[in-house]
Order: C-alpha cells, then structure tokens, then sequence
C-alpha cells in the first residue's frame, strides 16, 4: 500500500458533513428525475435561426471522457494515488453534469430523432438505449453516495458502493456515445 493511501485511510470519517451531503444527494438525484421526467412535455421555442443541433455529438463526447476518465480514476487508485484518483472522479463527474445540461438543452428545445434501423440492429440499439436510461436513472444516487463516502472518510462503505456502482456508470458513459453513433444517420 503507498505512503499516500494509507495516509488516507486512517483520516478520521466526517459523519455530519456525511449526512448533509447524503440529503442534498437524494435531493438532486430527486430533482434531475423529474426534470428529465419532464423534458418530454417541455418544448422551449428558440428564437429565429437558433439549433442547437450541434449538441448530441458534443454531450455524448462528454460522456465518452466520462468513460476514460473513470478508467483513469480506478488505475491511480489501483497505483495508490489518492489525490490523483479523487481529481479523476471530479472530473468524471464534471462531465456527467456536463452531459446532462446538453442532453437536457437539445431535447428542450428540438425535436425527437427516431432510430431508423430495422431487424437485429433495431433490437440491439433498444436494448441498449432503455438499459441506458434505467441505469442511468437508478445509478445516479448512488454515483453521488459512493463520492459522499470516498469525500467523507468512510472507506469501507465507499469500498462496497464503487464494487457495482462503478461498472454501472461505466456503462452509462459508454452506451450513451453507442446510441448516439447508432442514432446518428437519422438526424435531420
């Protein structure tokens, strides 16, 4: 174990900040389903020669990064680089959010694109767009709770959320850029 790890592990757990932050986690969580719940009935007219057409290829880049970027935060906590690995996290995180404020922004305010192909691929680009979103909904609490726990020094609970949260929302990143490479042909 690296010097820096175990410097780490032996900080004192932050149990209060813990639970403020685990409130204001379900709070958010709570707040991003409905908006997303939402979009569907919100349409924002923007004005006069405005597109926001430009923002799949853009918010599904940010998950991509995502994706890298986690990959990344598990090898520098693998290498026992804390400092590194937390960075890492936050910057996953930062363009998850990224992501969701484009994805929201475009299906405000343009229409739906719907999958053209047909047969196998039909059923593959489904399975994966409904897996997407369920787990992406489900995963989100539980994204903001294991960074609780890695923030606050509760490592051991940190230790049993990343064991499934992890592969969860590495498969959110990575499905979300498939869908849309698979969707792609069929924007106007």
């Amino acid at each position: 174990m690296s010097n820096e790890l175990s410097t780490y592990l032996q900080r004192e757990p932050l149990t209060n900040l813990a639970k403020k932050l685990t409130t204001a986690a379900w709070i958010v969580s709570g707040a991003v389903l409905v908006l997303v719940a939402a979009m569907g009935r919100i349409n924002i007219t923007l004005p006069e020669g405005v597109d926001f057409g430009w923002l799949p290829p853009v918010y599904s880049t940010f998950n991509a990064l995502c994706a890298v970027t986690l990959i990344v935060a598990v090898m520098f906590i693998k290498a026992g680089k804390v400092g590194l690995h937390r960075f890492a996290i936050l910057v996953a995180m930062g363009f998850s959010g990224l992501f969701l404020l484009g994805y929201v922004a475009y299906h405000m305010t343009s229409d739906p694109t719907s999958y053209g192909g047909e047969g196998a691929m039909k059923t593959v680009y489904y399975f994966l767009l409904i897996t997407h979103i369920v787990l992406a909904a489900f995963s989100l609490p539980f994204i903001l709770l294991a960074f609780i726990s890695g923030h606050t020094n509760h490592f051991a609970q940190h230790r049993k959320l990343v064991k499934w949260v992890f592969p969860l929302w590495l498969y959110v990143a990575v499905t979300g850029p498939v869908v849309y490479l698979m969707l792609r042909p069929y924007y106007g």
